[in-house]
């Protein structure tokens, strides 16, 4: 056969498969708001770069008439491209094709796409759009999933792995984005559960909508399964380029520099904390105030909110930055919060990323519901985490820094590299009130004027003990700083700590109290 027609021929069934499931099933999936598995990847990667590789894999089972179907790329695309010209190895299920479900060939597809990206050390973003099992495959689906888990585990802390959540993800489906770093969610689209409204309300007699059983907002608000919200799939696909900026391509590596710059002007240090201790301010301006440009990448803006992640550069660097944020029940430490940062120093250390402590915290919050919680052991994951870090680790504490929330927050007890203060900080055991209540109890109870006499207590506690001094007197934070000056000890702490170099006791591994 002449060249040119094999040329054809070549050409013919490209145009077959990359019409996936037909026509029509492309105008459903638009109608529903979504854009088809190809077109979501041309939106995310630089143009022209993907290269898609098994476009003609297709499945091989045989039962209940499968061997009479046809199944375009088995329901997922697969290949590499780059983003802002960083390599990247991605997957997208098509929905088109027998609703994206997952079969044995389709998930060897995501295996091979998977291995090549630990391979080769480059971050793996998956876009989930899929019915869940391929039923008619049976066990070999489930096993699939298998598959799919273990290497998602085993390169988990060697690159990045982000999830999108674009459409159904429901069942045995859901536990690959939750074993992965960054899972993404549109506003209507995204769904995320392991039992389905139909099963719930025939199980337990419960009528519920698949939004309010695991919708976007679901997961970002109240579950904490998400970490990035957005109300389309455009917005989404820019705040996956705006993550890959910020982090390494994997564990060996540090993350790209970029050209420094002063932050904005308008975020004085001085003018944000309120003299007044009771007041709140919002800790996201504090952080303004010394990352480059002002530029703050907030991760889990809608979980958890009494505290503060995301990433930041400073000196042009790539920081990750945890802080107690005020506005929320007064930046006090609870089970969700614990959870969230625990997470993200995680993270930070596994990527060679230097992580920043901003300290106002009154301590643990208290209360039976937090028992019951486990407020204990989730408490413990902070503490745990800080701790296992070799990363640079500064810690500067604007405020209160109380009890155990004190220790957690990346004390120099943890090991922190440097720790600052500001004039405004106050380190103790309690908060003054609390604390003279107690301390003096008989005085002020057997005093003529108590209100007066306790007063007089509280105030002669905070000359003693709620200050930065006596911390720094014991050497437990290296200096204390006017706030105009936190950015200059932050850049030259993170440039000395450059080569940081800790040996870690040699073990298996630690026992961390999931």
């Amino acid at each position: 056969m002449p060249v040119n027609k094999k040329i054809k021929e070549l050409q013919e069934k490209r145009r077959r498969v990359l019409l996936g499931g037909g026509e029509q099933a492309i105008e459903k999936q638009k109608a529903m708001g979504k854009r088809t598995a190809r077109e979501r990847i041309m939106s995310l990667l630089d143009k022209d770069s993907f290269i898609e590789y098994d476009l003609f894999v297709e499945h091989d089972a045989r039962d209940f008439d499968m061997d009479k179907k046809s199944l375009p790329s088995d329901g997922v695309i697969i290949g590499t491209g780059t983003i802002y010209r960083a390599p990247v190895a991605v997957y997208a299920q098509d929905f088109t094709v027998a609703g994206g479900s997952l079969g044995l060939m389709h998930s060897r597809k995501i295996t091979k796409i998977m291995d090549h990206a630990l391979k080769m050390r480059m971050p793996l973003i998956g876009i989930n759009d899929s019915g869940g099992a391929r039923i008619q495959e049976g066990v070999n689906s489930l096993a699939g999933y298998g598959e799919i888990f273990f290497r998602n585990t085993i390169s988990s802390g060697v690159i990045p792995q982000i999830s999108v959540i674009l459409g159904p993800c429901a069942g045995g489906a859901v536990y690959s984005p939750a074993l992965t770093d960054f899972v993404f969610v549109v506003d209507n689209i995204s769904k995320m559960f392991i039992t389905g409204p139909e099963v719930i309300k025939t199980v337990l007699g419960e009528e519920i909508s698949m939004e309010d059983l695991g919708g976007a907002k679901v997961h970002s608000e109240v579950t904490g399964n998400a970490h990035f919200f957005a109300k389309s799939e455009e917005e989404c696909f820019e705040q996956i380029k705006r993550l890959i900026t910020f982090i390494p391509w994997n564990n060996s590596r540090k993350a790209k520099a970029f050209e420094p710059g002063e932050p904005d002007k308008t975020y004085d240090p001085e003018k944000i904390v309120p003299d007044d201790p009771t007041l709140p301010y919002d800790v996201k301006d504090v952080i303004r105030s010394v990352v480059d440009k002002s530029d703050f990448f907030e991760i889990m803006e809608h979980y958890a909110k009494n505290i503060v992640i995301g990433f930041g550069r400073m000196g042009g660097r790539t920081t990750g930055f945890v802080a107690n944020q005020p506005l929320e029940m007064a930046g006090v430490l609870d089970v969700d919060s614990s959870d969230k940062a625990a997470r993200f120093i995680r993270y930070c250390d596994a990527f060679n990323i230097p992580i920043i402590t901003l300290v106002d915290v009154p301590g643990y919050l208290p209360g039976v519901d937090q028992e019951h919680a486990g407020v204990i052991r989730h408490g413990a994951k902070i503490l745990y985490a800080y701790s296992e870090a070799s990363v640079p680790k500064l810690t500067v504490i604007l405020r209160k820094a109380y009890g155990g929330g004190y220790i957690a927050m990346s004390s120099r007890h943890l090991r922190a590299d440097f720790v600052f203060a500001w004039p405004t900080a106050e380190i103790a055991v309690m908060g003054p009130e609390g604390a003279a209540n107690i301390i003096f109890r008989k005085e002020i109870m057997s005093s003529d004027d108590p209100e007066g006499t306790r007063k007089q207590k509280v105030e002669e506690y905070k000359a003693k003990f709620a200050n930065p001094y006596v911390a720094a007197a014991r050497g437990y934070v290296d200096a204390v700083i006017e706030p105009k000056e936190t950015r200059r000890f932050l850049l030259h702490a993170i440039e000395i700590s450059e080569n940081k170099s800790v040996k870690l006791l040699e073990k298996k591994h630690g026992l961390p109290p999931f």
